[in-house]
């Protein structure tokens, strides 16, 4: 018999990030992976040719354990704790992604046009990728922190500038799905 694995409900793991922000209030911690992605590159010795990496790594210690436990909670969970790794999504979607050249659409978590290593080999997914990460990396240096940073660190501490951020993140999210992928695929 095959046990079909389902997310944690909203009241396991609201309460369980309530939690872990609690702690991290308590001990005066903010939380933010691209915090992270600062850290490593001092810690291979950007900090001797740039200013912005200048800074007490060793304070930030605690923060790459977080980095950590999520790739190791995001390979246990999809490889110990998922049944069926696609996600539910609308069928007019599936189609309408289907017809933009996503065949992989409702049967895989990431669509395989754009996540497979055979896309490394496409010129097209290629600078999609790096136009990409450009931008993810700029908006996250310019916002002053990243999705995660913002929406649950930053609004924990009912900080302004964390609620338009996380605004600004969705509004950009609405604009890039409907205005911006129908023009690039």
């Amino acid at each position: 018999m095959e046990v079909l694995m389902q997310p944690w409900p909203w009241y396991v793991s609201g309460p369980l990030i309530a939690l872990v922000m609690f702690l991290l209030l308590f001990t005066g911690k903010n939380f933010g992976m691209s915090s992270n992605l600062r850290t490593m590159c001092t810690i291979c010795g950007a900090d001797k040719t740039t200013d912005f990496f200048r800074f007490d790594w060793k304070s930030q210690r605690w923060n790459l354990v977080v980095v950590l436990g999520a790739v190791i909670g995001g390979f246990i969970g999809s490889h110990f704790l998922s049944g069926d790794t696609a996600v539910a999504i609308n069928p007019e979607t599936v189609k309408d992604l289907q017809e933009l050249g996503f065949q992989s659409a409702g049967q895989a978590y990431l669509p395989a046009e754009l996540y497979d290593l055979s896309a490394l080999t496409n010129l097209k997914s290629l600078a999609i990728l790096a136009v990409g990460g450009f931008l993810v990396g700029f908006g996250a240096r310019y916002a002053g922190g990243c999705t995660s940073g913002h929406a649950i660190s930053g609004l924990s501490n009912l900080q302004r500038p964390s609620l338009l951020a996380v605004i600004g993140f969705f509004i950009g999210g609405l604009a890039m799905i409907y205005f911006l992928f129908p023009l690039i695929f």
